[in-house]
């Protein structure tokens, strides 16, 4: 079965656009990434959503599972409580346990990752939310496409819009990126709930999948939160605002992800398909 029946999109495939090679040479890619999948008991809509049941399997084991088909590195799941933990070892997966009262997703993939590797072997980290379990492994991979940059800081993923509520849902992020026709790649100018940037022309829906250089992640998580980042509720900007550069990847598809009972009924008739 294609991988595009995780797709919500009505196109056909999950994948980074063909783009003019950039003048840089892809050995900034990073050469030796590492997935992290944090995930936590905690939430209001769906409590214990890392747990809920797809199929027989938690959810964050599908997820974990969409994470090692991608192929570009070992995958961790960076666990806030020990039954989290539990889960993703009994089928075959390597679970750190991290402090339950981190403030972020962010932080904890930091965490799990120094305690993994802590002589910094892994020149990567691809942060992964742990309520995407639909997500096509092919948009894990692209995430990393920006780092062939090396003025680039953080990679992540943009689809364009082509629902027309979701220009102005406040819940859809919006993208604001230079983005010349024929291009896969470019610079996000920044992120936002408002439909934007006005004028003719398309929106890019925010895909929150994000791939750091390994520096890059220990800087992001050292700052404190900023003012655009509280004003947006968006954690995204407070890189931006320090001066860091996020680029973002353009792909075909907008995963599923689960907040809500229904969406977790989604889910599982997506993954029926299987």
């Amino acid at each position: 079965m294609a991988l595009a029946v995780y797709s919500l999109s009505r196109r056909k495939s999950t994948t980074v656009r063909n783009q003019t090679p950039n003048r840089r040479t892809s050995m900034s890619r990073p050469s030796n990434p590492v997935v992290v999948i944090p995930a936590r008991l905690a939430a209001t809509r769906l409590p214990d959503k890392p747990l809920a049941d797809i199929h027989g399997e938690p959810m964050i084991v599908h997820v974990w599972r969409r994470a090692v088909e991608a192929e570009i590195g070992p995958v961790l799941v960076a666990a806030a409580e020990e039954v989290v933990a539990e889960a993703v070892r009994a089928a075959g997966g390597t679970a750190i346990l991290t402090d339950p009262d981190l403030p972020s997703g962010s932080d904890r993939a930091y965490r799990a990752v120094e305690a993994f590797d802590p002589d910094g072997q892994h020149d990567a980290v691809v942060n992964l939310q742990g309520d995407l379990p639909t997500i096509d492994p092919a948009a894990v991979r692209a995430s990393l496409a920006p780092l062939a940059d090396a003025a680039v800081d953080i990679g992540t993923l943009v689809a364009e819009i082509t629902d027309d509520e979701e220009r102005g849902n406040p819940n859809v992020v919006k993208a604001v990126t230079t983005l010349p026709p024929g291009r896969a790649v470019g610079r996000a100018l920044y992120f936002t709930r408002a439909t934007a940037p006005w004028g003719d022309g398309p929106l890019y829906h925010h895909i929150g999948l994000y791939a750091y250089r390994r520096q890059a992640l220990a800087r992001f998580v050292a700052l404190p939160p900023g003012l655009l980042e509280k004003r947006e509720k968006l954690e995204q900007l407070r890189a931006l605002e320090a001066g860091m550069r996020i680029d973002v990847a353009l792909v075909d598809t907008i995963p599923l992800g689960v907040d809500t009972p229904a969406d977790l009924e989604r889910a599982r008739a997506l993954l029926a398909l299987r």
